[in-house]
């Protein structure tokens, strides 16, 4: 499910600087504060091949330092504004933000923009922080079989295309990561063409952009933005099963997926439709499955799907469940399918499918609520190659979408031929 904003009280402004620069301001007059957000359309599966992990590790070295800011200093000015920061990478972008009060927006687009181009590459900083991201590895996944099974199951889902590569790389290469490979990716992808500044709160149009251009403004243009090179994930033709054995495991569980198209990729209307079937299979305790499995059954201790249509190339619709105690992994995975085959056959209830309609407008609304969420559902979106408008106007679309076209898209992409299985399991 990706949860979008309907229409603000104060409109949403989009402009581009001179040098490529795109810029989103959401105006949010509730408190005094913004949220300053730099993407970069670039992500892991934009990793050269054989250097996985390499835009996770440059986010890592984005905080290192410049000759203006050296490392730490500009985190301890923010914190001395009271205010937060941090970065993420996903698959398709990166990002940048920080929430301060208001007054202190022009720090901030100071600093982003220094470290755009002025970031420090010292050798005495690469070897040390490349450990530190492998130490994050063996934390976040040895340690982990749930997120071992999961890297699995993601290879095996998209097995051509890099979105089958975890983001913080695979161990094997990060260990071979060195400085010259960090420039070489800041150097193409760091650039004002490649990126978007968004800033929500309390501000405005003009405010910021005169702001970004006393900052942003000045750094220049690269020419044209770079060009995404990745392999195109073939339409699967076979099931596959995967499965992780782990003395560690206490609570098993079982995970599906199936490719399907994105908003930039596809269909919109199929991608719409594909996000209900999400939200009524698996969004909440009054869903199809966790009804069936969960409560009538007894088959499930929990159940549900998640679905992220937002990406640039492919996305995955994904459900989940984990059987009750004393319940067979074979048992509980036979009601799973009984359930599903169930939907494909029948449909939503007219009832179901007005039921995740409301959910999925009521969560945009409560986006509203989160200064930092609107700040997030922009730049992604963007960072993706939608628009403003696309984001404006999803809860009209997701009202619009038809019963038949929610039962079509199902039958269309939830075939069990086009499935990938894994299950966790105890040695």
């Amino acid at each position: 499910m990706h949860a979008r904003q309907p229409a603000l009280a104060e409109p949403v402004r989009f402009f581009s600087l001179a040098n490529g620069l795109d810029v989103v301001v959401v105006s949010d007059r509730r408190a005094p504060v913004v949220t300053h957000m730099v993407w970069y359309r670039n992500g892991s599966a934009d990793d050269p091949a054989g250097k996985s992990g390499i835009a996770h590790f440059l986010e890592h070295l984005m905080f290192k330092g410049t000759a203006k800011w050296p490392a730490g200093e500009f985190s301890k000015i923010v914190a001395g504004y009271g205010g937060q920061e941090n970065a993420f990478t996903s698959y398709d972008y990166t990002a940048y933000f920080q929430r301060v009060p208001k007054e202190h927006l022009r720090a901030m687009m100071d600093y982003e923009a220094d470290r755009m181009t002025g970031l420090s590459f010292d050798e005495s900083v690469v070897g040390p922080e490349r450990d530190v991201v492998l130490e994050e590895r063996r934390m976040r996944v040895d340690a982990d079989p749930a997120s071992q099974l999961g890297e699995e199951f993601s290879a095996a889902l998209f097995f051509h295309h890099p979105y089958g590569t975890p983001i913080i790389g695979w161990e094997h290469e990060i260990e071979r990561l060195n400085r010259d490979d960090a420039f070489a990716y800041y150097q193409r992808f760091y650039t004002p063409e490649n990126a978007i500044l968004v800033v929500a709160g309390d501000t405005d149009a003009e405010e910021v952009r005169r702001l970004a251009e006393e900052t942003y403004g000045r750094i220049a243009a690269r020419g044209e933005a770079p060009v995404r090179n990745r392999p195109s994930e073939p339409d699967p033709r076979a099931s596959r099963r995967v499965q992780l054995n782990d003395p560690r495991v206490q609570q098993p569980s079982l995970r599906r997926g199936w490719l399907t198209p994105t908003y930039t990729s596809g269909t919109r209307g199929e991608v719409l439709a594909l996000e209900l079937v999400s939200e009524i299979l698996g969004g909440g305790t009054t869903s199809r499955l966790y009804r069936r499995l969960c409560v009538e059954q007894e088959l499930a201790a929990g159940a549900n799907a998640y679905f992220m249509g937002s990406m640039v190339d492919r996305a995955a619709l994904q459900i989940s469940a984990s059987p009750r105690p004393g319940v067979e992994m074979a048992a509980m995975e036979a009601g799973l399918d009984a359930a599903l085959a169930d939907f494909l056959r029948d449909g939503p209830t007219e009832l179901e499918l007005a039921r995740a309609r409301t959910r999925l407008v009521a969560e945009t609304v409560f986006a509203r609520d989160n200064q930092s969420s609107l700040a997030r559902i922009f730049g992604s979106s963007l960072a993706v190659g939608e628009t403003v408008e696309d984001v404006l106007e999803w809860p009209q679309r997701i009202e619009a979408v038809t019963r038949e076209a929610v039962i079509e898209a199902a039958r269309r992409y939830l075939r069990p031929d086009r499935s990938v299985t894994g299950l966790l399991l105890p040695a």
